[in-house]
């Protein structure tokens, strides 16, 4: 005996499916987190004679206001203001070339108003293949993670 599903059940399913397809990425980054490791404690005299490279995620803002699209570089932990919106970028990870290609960015962005408690606006994973899948709902800025990259602390 076959069982009829109900009209919107279908839609339902491919709702689900896009969830799961869009936690993806998520589910892999978990089980490719980098290992820490112990530096011995002369450690500070090699920082100082070469260069430090950090990871720094680009992204993109639109002011919809002035119709501005601002290039952001925002190194990974640091706090960026932008307007009246502190972002910070927790993780970036970008495939390797031999992959399908993706981008993907851990974001937090609060707004801070003045005399106000900061407000959190949006705090999980932007996909740079689509921006629509987890989008910052704000009447004034749109963001989206545009690449990953490493920037040597000199230039």
């Amino acid at each position: 005996m076959i069982k009829a599903k109900a009209p919107g059940a279908r839609a339902l399913e491919n709702v689900m499916f896009l969830v799961l397809f869009a936690l993806l990425p998520t589910l892999a980054l978990s089980n490719s987190a980098p290992k820490l490791q112990m530096l011995p404690a002369d450690v500070d005299q090699l920082k100082s004679s070469t260069p430090a490279v950090q990871l720094v995620a680009v992204l993109q803002g639109l002011d919809k206001i002035t119709a501005r699209v601002s290039t952001i570089n925002a190194p990974i932990g640091e706090k960026i203001g932008l307007g009246t919106l502190e972002i910070i970028v927790r993780r970036c990870h970008k495939r390797p070339p031999t992959e399908t290609p993706e981008i993907t960015a851990y974001l937090e962005i609060r707004e801070k108003r003045l005399d106000e408690k900061a407000v959190q606006l949006f705090s999980g994973w932007m996909f740079a293949s689509s921006p629509a899948a987890s989008a910052m709902e704000h009447p004034v800025y749109d963001f989206w993670v545009v690449d990953c990259k490493n920037v040597s602390s000199s230039s």
